[in-house]
């Protein structure tokens, strides 16, 4: 039972290897094991490589079933339409498309593979470049609010350096008119004359101004700080809602591209394996001596080639041999007084009516 679905696997034909021997049987059961086997690491290949981009477990096996088929049929039908001829040349030429075939078969059903085996490397390449996503994502953000925030920041110090200067002169004012009552300076008269109240009333009147500058200006320190903390708010929500995007970052295209900066030795192995796989049934075709099977096969072949080819050649000569009798039976007719005088008269009726017609339409146009 085995042996007979992988003959049927192999695409030979089973009336015709029923009938040859059980060596032959069993090299079209080996091709069709191999066409088999390859169908189905290509479902789990495509199974997993499909995980990675729908992450559900049904939709992928269905997928992969699908893509399995497709390689069954595809590789079934590689072996089926290779004949062997009497040139190994020309059995090479007539191999030359399909074992092309075979490698762009064995390079998509290696890839998502290697991405298993290689998933730890392909994870730790990915959380790098995450990393580095997300540090430069941060930067891309920072760089549209650290303008505003700069100038902000910038007002800020203006006013507390306007509070800093009045302070300053607040304090000068106070030493001035304190001298002058201890008559260290100014006047140099000790006690608190009119000088005095003069130096103490200016500095009373800046006081004054300093407090109200420090009540106005705090309000608006208060104000920008304000717009400075709503500024990192907006900074810190951009990067939240924006970082879920790179944790995602880990998609097929992603994985293949990380799978790429790994060495390529171990990865061109494990395509070479596959690609052992998908090209062995062509290989063993070519290799193997023709075989009972063949010769059967392409003697039923020749048998329907040659009654085509005989009925082709009936055909044509019995469209040749008709021709030949119309030409002469219509030669023999042109040479009869009859028909002369029969095709004069159906000439000139024509003729009559196509003068009667042109008459009529330029009467209409007049």
């Amino acid at each position: 039972m085995l042996k007979q679905f992988f003959i049927l696997c192999s695409g030979a034909d089973t009336n015709i290897l029923d009938n040859c021997s059980n060596g032959e049987q069993n090299k079209y059961a080996g091709i069709g094991a191999t066409v088999f086997f390859t169908a189905l690491m290509a479902t789990i290949a495509a199974s997993y490589a499909l995980y990675t981009v729908f992450d559900n477990l049904y939709t992928s096996i269905g997928f992969g079933l699908v893509w399995g088929l497709l390689i069954f049929n595809l590789d079934r039908y590689i072996v089926s339409t290779i004949k062997k001829r009497n040139s190994f040349l020309d059995e090479l030429l007539q191999a030359a498309p399909r074992i092309f075939l075979a490698v762009i078969i064995a390079v998509v059903i290696s890839k998502p593979l290697e991405l298993k085996i290689f998933e730890k490397e392909i994870n730790q390449v990915l959380l790098e470049q995450k990393n580095d996503l997300t540090l430069a994502n941060q930067n891309q953000i920072a760089q549209q609010f650290n303008p505003k925030i700069a100038e902000l920041e910038g007002q800020i110090l203006g006013l507390q350096n306007e509070i800093d200067a009045k302070e300053t002169e607040v304090n000068a004012l106070y030493d001035t008119f304190i001298t002058e009552a201890e008559g260290t300076s100014g006047s140099m008269k000790l006690g608190k004359g009119p000088v005095y109240k003069e130096k103490r009333e200016k500095h009373d009147t800046a006081l004054a101004e300093l407090q109200q500058l420090k009540t106005d200006n705090k309000a608006k320190i208060t104000t920008l700080e304000n717009e400075i903390i709503a500024l990192q708010g907006d900074y810190k929500a951009n990067v939240s809602e924006s970082q879920p995007i790179i944790d995602n970052f880990d998609g097929l295209m992603a994985r293949v591209t990380a799978l790429g900066t790994l060495p390529w030795l171990p990865s061109f192995f494990i395509f070479l394996l596959f690609l052992a796989i998908e090209t062995s049934p062509i290989i063993a075709k070519l290799l193997s001596p023709k075989g009972e099977y063949d010769y059967k096969l392409e003697d039923q072949e020749t048998v329907i080639k040659s009654w085509v080819s005989q009925q082709v050649a009936e055909r044509q000569l019995l469209v040749k041999t008709d021709n030949d009798i119309n030409n002469k039976v219509y030669t023999e007719i042109a040479d009869e007084e009859e028909v002369m005088n029969y095709k004069r008269k159906k000439a000139r009726e024509l003729m009559q009516h196509q003068a009667d017609a042109f008459l009529k339409k330029q009467k209409g146009v007049l």
